[in-house]
């Protein structure tokens, strides 16, 4: 029978039992471990070979070995400057995220009381959010008796509704969760 005595012991039977973790990022040099690959040398000529020729045609370049597409049939390697890639890679990860434009919900609060001049500037407010591409969320807060004028918040919802229907549309209708009436309208573009 086997026991564990050490500390180095156990710390090699709870690595063993995990298992090694996967490297992130792609295979390099000495890493790429199939029979077979395909092989994109500098001069983008490319070529069948083994693992180890490749090394070689890497060393000689004073380049890297970068598993570029390790699940396709043979895995295709390319030679390339590996810090080099890495740069490229995050600045164009960096500029795709510069470009993309997170939805954002914008909420507008009402009373069901709102005289029509508070609904004019709000309802401007929404406009601009919903111009720039965000949602709006609309809600109508009841308090005490002001639950016995559910029907008036819901007009309210709905003139709002009926004066930004030109750049919104309404993803939800005008519901009661607990004391508050909410309305969700999303740009139209």
């Amino acid at each position: 029978m086997n026991t564990l005595t050490t500390i180095e012991d156990l710390t090699i039977a709870k690595r063993h039992f995990r298992g090694k973790p996967e490297p992130q990022g792609p295979r390099l040099n000495g890493q790429i471990r199939a029979q077979q690959i395909r092989l994109i040398k500098p001069d983008n000529s490319h070529e069948l070979t083994t693992p180890e020729r490749g090394m070689q045609l890497a060393e000689m370049y004073n380049l890297d070995l970068v598993e570029i597409s390790p699940n396709a049939t043979p895995p295709v390697c390319k030679i390339i400057d590996y810090g080099k890639y890495q740069y490229e890679k995050k600045k164009k990860e960096k500029e795709a995220k510069k470009k993309q434009h997170t939805v954002s919900v914008k909420e507008l609060r009402f009373r069901p009381n709102t005289d029509d001049h508070d609904l004019e500037f709000k309802t401007r407010h929404a406009r601009e959010f919903l111009e720039a591409g965000d949602k709006v969320k609309a809600s109508v807060q009841f308090r005490g008796r002001d639950m016995l004028y559910t029907e008036k918040g819901e007009l309210l919802l709905l003139r709002l509704a009926k004066s930004l229907e030109d750049v919104a549309k309404i993803e939800s209708k005008p519901n009661m969760e607990g004391r508050r009436m909410i309305m969700i309208l999303t740009p139209t573009k």
